[in-house]
């Protein structure tokens, strides 16, 4: 690797928890207790991927087959 190279990939950035420089040993977090805020986090199910709800119509696509004892 070029000596330019190494200096970008070590470059510290801001913790995404509390914004301080990161620490190399807890990338991307400045500490243990940051990782563990976004740990529970994510436990926690404060991080989401939204869903789409159905589009009008689109309700029996996802409908299991009926059992033939219930027809």
């Amino acid at each position: 690797m070029t000596e330019q190279k190494t200096d970008t990939a070590l470059k510290l950035g801001p913790c995404p928890i509390c914004g301080k420089t990161d620490q190399h040993a807890m990338r991307p977090f400045c500490s243990k207790r940051c990782a563990d805020v976004d740990l529970s986090r994510w436990l926690g199910g404060v991080y989401a991927v939204p869903a789409a709800e159905p589009m009008e119509g689109d309700e029996d696509e996802f409908r299991p087959n009926p059992r033939p004892e219930e027809v």
